[in-house]
């Protein structure tokens, strides 16, 4: 790679130094274009994979469903899965001195016949 002195820039004249940025343009203008249409043959190499992604838009993976496993005995419809941070519900319940289980929600049993 070649490198240009700061000394011998200073020392060009502004025609000179005009050219050369012309000249830097042009052949970054080219190295952008190859660049990109290297990144979209990739990306349609991506889509003929199966990964379908909208312009704009990021692909996530899958996640289950995830059902809530306790709530809120004065607010029936407040519940939490357990995961991630503690809902201020479930916070301000164990404080006032409930045990987690109060609030577990029990799974149905159909009775068996």
């Amino acid at each position: 790679m070649r490198t240009v002195d700061e000394r011998s820039l200073t020392e060009m004249a502004i025609d000179e130094l005009w050219n050369l940025h012309q000249s830097i343009v042009v052949i970054l203008a080219s190295k952008l274009e190859d660049q990109k249409a290297e990144l979209d043959k990739r990306l349609a190499q991506l889509h003929a994979n199966g990964v379908r992604v909208k312009e704009g838009e990021y692909s996530r993976r899958p996640y289950p469903v995830v059902t809530p496993k306790f709530r809120n005995p004065a607010r029936p419809d407040q519940t939490w899965s357990g995961r991630g941070k503690r809902p201020r519900w479930v916070t301000e319940l164990l404080d006032a001195g409930m045990s987690i289980r109060d609030f577990q929600i029990r799974e149905m049993t159909t009775p068996q016949v």
